[in-house]
This record gives structure tokens, C-alpha cells and sequence, in this order.
């Protein structure tokens, strides 16, 4: 089988057993992004680094939750500045879109988890690090203008949806996006990858997110990204060979692996 790389996992989230089997398949993968949800995380993935050569640990702080105080935010920072080296990426950063369609009262701010955005942008533009951002819908338009804020290009929309205004705008800007298995059997993902330059495409699980279709019931794994590929390949009517060596290419390139 063809090498891949999944560009957007959270094996911190894996159980121990659940990791023994994905680990067991790493002789088919280039390689493993796993991102992070909050310091507890950060450091889960960097011990998973040290023991597997394979996994690129990002650090960074998930937007769908509540956010950190102020002296848990410098913790993180400070401790994420000592471990950088280590790092292949600022992430799992973004906006809460998810968290605010839940609040049914109007009390939800945005302005906060801007903030705390803008501050891994910051980061990831001083430290030259790729920036892994969780930004749908129209939250995305807001991620856009904060990284052209801060002229920073090296950004990777995961499981991207958005309006076509807005995936042109990040087209134009050299933007990066990876899709999960879904886009085998949903329409919307579809209709990106068909947009969507395949110079600009990665592809990622978010495992351990569970997945329909022909998914449906099994554990989420790296190798469903051979159907994803394959998918691809037909949906730009490419040769799955060029397929995989291109995405491949792709994520290499973006995370420096």
C-alpha cells in the first residue's frame, strides 16, 4: 500500500489498546499529526512523539470549551515556548462554532476566544510555525483576517466547510485543507475537493471522531485514508499513483517532515 500521512489526528484521545493497533499499522504511514486539546494533551502527544518517531505532536489549546484562565493560559504558553523544538505545529487552535450553536440564552462572547486565537497566531508567526486551525462556516471568514492581520500563510484548515466566497478567499491566499473519510459519502466534502487545488489538499482522520457509511461502527484508524485518497482521485479525475504522491508531497512539505 501506498505511504500516507494523516494530517490531523488526536491519539491523546486514544485508548491504550486502541494505540497499540493503530501503532501496529505505522509501517504504513509517513507519518502521524496529532493535535492537541489543552496542556494535559500537549504533553500526552509529546511523550507519544518520544516513543514513536512517527507521531508530530502540535500543541495548542481546542476552541470548544471553555476558555482557560489567565494564569492556565501562560502555563500553556510558557510550557509549549519550552517544547517547541519539538513541535511540528501550533494546534489544535480556532473558534468555538460548535460551543455557540449549543448556548441557547445569547449570552455566548465571541471577542475572548479571538483573542486567545489571535495569541497562537502570534505565536506561530514568531516561533515560524504552521498553524492547525478548527474554523467552519462562518467563523472561517474571521480566521482569514486575523492570519492576513499577522501576514501569516502557513495555515491548515482541518475538515474544512465554508461558503465559496470564503474557500476562494483562502485559495488565494495559499491556504491549506485536509478532509476525513467522510468525503467518501458526503456531498459537501465532495464538492470542496472538487474546488479546491490539489496542491492545497492534505487529507486527516480527527480520529478517534467516528465516521458513517462504510465506516459506520469501526474504530477510526489512519488506514481510512486510503479511501479517502481514492475518493480523491476520482473526484479530479487524477490517477490514484499521482493522487497519493501529491497529497503525500503536499503534507510533507506543509509540516517539514
Amino acid at each position: 500500500m501506498k505511504k500516507i500521512i494523516d494530517a490531523h489526528i488526536h491519539l491523546d484521545q486514544y485508548k491504550e489498546e486502541e494505540l497499540t493497533a493503530i501503532f501496529q499499522e505505522a509501517s504504513l504511514l509517513e507519518a502521524i499529526v496529532s493535535v492537541s486539546f489543552d496542556l494535559q494533551s500537549c504533553k500526552k502527544n509529546l511523550s507519544l512523539s518520544k516513543a514513536h518517531s512517527k507521531v508530530k505532536p502540535a500543541f495548542g489549546f481546542h476552541p470548544e470549551q471553555p476558555l482557560p484562565s489567565e494564569s492556565q493560559l501562560q502555563t500553556l504558553v510558557a510550557w509549549i515556548e519550552k517544547n517547541r523544538y519539538d513541535m511540528a505545529a501550533i494546534g489544535e487552535v480556532g473558534l468555538p462554532y460548535y460551543l455557540r450553536k449549543q448556548k441557547k440564552n445569547g449570552s455566548f462572547s465571541l471577542n475572548k476566544y479571538i483573542e486567545l486565537l489571535e495569541t497562537f497566531i502570534v505565536l506561530a508567526k514568531k516561533w515560524e510555525k504552521p498553524i492547525v486551525l478548527h474554523a467552519v462556516y462562518e467563523d472561517a471568514p474571521i480566521v482569514c483576517d486575523l492570519l492576513e492581520k499577522h501576514s501569516l500563510s502557513k495555515a491548515h484548515f482541518h475538515w474544512f466547510k465554508g461558503d465559496p466566497k470564503t474557500i476562494e478567499r483562502m485559495i488565494q491566499n495559499g491556504y491549506f485543507i485536509s478532509v476525513t473519510p467522510d468525503v467518501v459519502y458526503e456531498k459537501e466534502i465532495q464538492d470542496l475537493v472538487r474546488v479546491y487545488p490539489m496542491e492545497r489538499l492534505m487529507v486527516e482522520t480527527d480520529g478517534p471522531w467516528p465516521f458513517e457509511g462504510p465506516f459506520k461502527g469501526i474504530m477510526t484508524s489512519p488506514l481510512m485514508i486510503h479511501q479517502s485518497i481514492e475518493t480523491i482521485a476520482a473526484l479530479k479525475k487524477a490517477s490514484i499513483e499521482d493522487t497519493y504522491l501529491k497529497i503525500l508531497v503536499n503534507t510533507k512539505k506543509f509540516y517539514r517532515i
